[in-house]
């Protein structure tokens, strides 16, 4: 990724943000994050993967719900952000300004992660009864939508109940932003395993623009879902992946606290990452993945 000499109005863990005034710029950057926070060496191509692959699902759900994006062509680019357009190349989207909603909608198929921490505990999932006798990775008998608060970087989400969700938005925002949510899910997990990928959760945001309840930032990406290889699956342990479980799993093997600053990433596991984000845009869109930002 080359440098861009500007200053973003808003920084994320991963992607900038500049105030175009009618619309946003945001920007996919090579950084990467776990456990809420952001490690010091970038991913390759990581940028250029997440908007590539929020892109073709913003086509293709755009019949569940609307999304904030308007355009990824350099053309449309304001011209002071011409002399940054080798940086910005492929990596990029303008997108409408949303009331963003403050929190996360995270929809779960399977059973890993913290939601399997949790279920060996107390055979819950977010405060959700499931049925006993599951192992780490069984599919669920139905996607669970357990929504969490949204955090500022360094802080950690927080899982919260659909009650405590309602008093925060309202009953018919939250009702709203379940049912799309699992309707999202329920679509790209079919789409995935067509591609030989099982989708086992993931995360959306959303945002009001003129009222009306609107998909946001990234969608069903690397960053925000755990995608694994269905020929591989196998439950009763952890599976192999195409996101940054990798990355996730060799930190818990360091024995880190999860609170800054973090260790330092070895090369292999940052190449290997990379190429797994890769490898999860060419089998779900079925496409070569082409840098833009290697196009003169």
């Amino acid at each position: 990724m080359q440098p861009i000499d500007l200053t973003p109005s808003a920084q994320g863990k991963v992607r900038d943000i500049y105030d175009l005034g009618k619309a946003l710029l945001i920007v996919a950057t090579d950084r990467i994050s776990a456990f809420d926070v952001v490690l010091p060496e970038p991913v390759p191509y990581k940028g250029e993967v997440l908007t590539k692959i929020s892109l073709f699902w913003f086509d293709k759900l755009a019949e569940i719900v609307p999304n904030h994006f308007l355009s990824a062509d350099e053309c449309d680019l304001p011209e002071s952000y011409a002399p940054h357009a080798d940086g910005l190349r492929g990596r990029f989207m303008l997108v409408k300004k949303a009331k963003v909603f403050p929190v996360e909608c995270i929809v779960r198929g399977y059973l890993a992660g913290s939601g399997w921490k949790e279920y060996q505990a107390s055979g819950t999932v977010c405060g959700q009864k499931l049925p006993e006798g599951l192992v780490e990775s069984s599919r669920l008998p139905e996607p669970i939508f357990t929504p969490s608060t949204k955090a500022e970087i360094g802080d950690h989400d927080v899982n919260i109940s659909f009650e405590r969700m309602v008093e925060t938005i309202g009953a018919a925002h939250a009702e709203r932003l379940r049912d799309v949510s699992l309707a999202l899910y329920s679509a790209a997990r079919d789409h995935a395993a067509s591609r030989g990928i099982i989708i086992a959760d993931t995360k959306f945001e959303f945002g009001l623009v003129d009222g009306e309840v609107t998909l946001i930032d990234e969608v069903l990406t690397p960053d925000s879902s755990r995608f694994w290889p269905a020929e591989e699956y196998q439950p009763g342990h952890g599976q192999p992946s195409f996101d940054k479980q990798i990355v996730r799993d060799w930190l818990e093997g360091t024995g880190w606290d999860k609170t800054p600053p973090p260790p330092q990433l070895p090369e292999d596991i940052i190449a290997v990452t990379s190429e797994k984000y890769i490898e999860a845009y060419e089998m779900l869109t079925d496409e070569p993945f082409m840098p833009e930002s290697e196009r003169g």
